[in-house]
């Protein structure tokens, strides 16, 4: 199986992204999984036909887009993508879309088509706290997000699609108190777990994930 593994570029004025600079320490084959890696740029449009292209010339099995949520507290592996773009701040290249829909032919969202659940659990066996999340925002992570499982709709009735969020690392609260972070090392961890998981699941078990909030 081959997965190709993206993440973001840092964007809103931190140097750096923990999505990021995990991706690059994930290993390059996970037991049968092997892992392709692309940078992304935290550009609307821009970000879609960069995985677009790299999923036509890879032909993966699946893919895993990681992005950052500065403020949440663990991994959390997004359940859907919705055709919205309202971007609260302009991305890398000073775009700021209001209410504009990703795809003008697409659905109002498509669901996550890798095993959410199957990858919080494995998550948490390591001993990381994980949750399923069921907004990704409506910035350029949940546009990319649409955007993959847009293009799996129309080109790849096989291929697999998702994305996952993680937290900050600590170099980046220093200056926000109370904001939580996580090591770099067990975000590394974490997302070799849910690559393990896709590669084991076909289809997603039954366990409950849902919140009330």
């Amino acid at each position: 199986m081959k997965v190709l593994l993206t993440a973001f570029d840092p964007f809103g004025g931190d140097l750096v992204n923990p999505a990021l600079e995990a991706v690059k320490l994930v290993s390059d084959r996970i037991g049968s999984v092997e892992v392709v890696k692309l940078e992304v740029p935290t550009v609307f449009k821009k970000s879609i036909q960069t995985v677009a292209d790299a999923m036509a010339k890879e032909k993966p099995d699946a893919v895993l887009c990681i992005g950052q949520a500065g403020g949440r507290f663990d991994l959390t592996v997004e359940r859907v993508g919705i055709n919205i773009d309202d971007a609260r701040i302009k991305d890398n290249e000073g775009n700021q879309p209001v209410d504009t829909p990703v795809f003008a032919d697409g659905q109002k969202a498509y669901f996550a088509s890798l095993p959410i659940k199957a990858m919080v659990e494995e998550i948490r066996k390591n001993k990381i706290p994980a949750s399923i999340s069921n907004t990704a925002g409506t910035f350029v992570c949940n546009h990319l997000l649409y955007g993959v499982l847009y293009h799996i709709a129309k080109s790849y009735p096989t291929m697999r699609g998702g994305f996952m969020h993680v937290p900050f690392i600590p170099d980046q609260v220093i200056t926000r108190p109370s904001t939580p972070s996580m090591s770099i090392e067990t975000i590394v961890k974490g997302l070799e777990a849910a690559i393990r998981a896709i590669g084991a699941n076909l289809e997603d078990i039954k366990v409950s994930g849902g919140k009330e909030l």
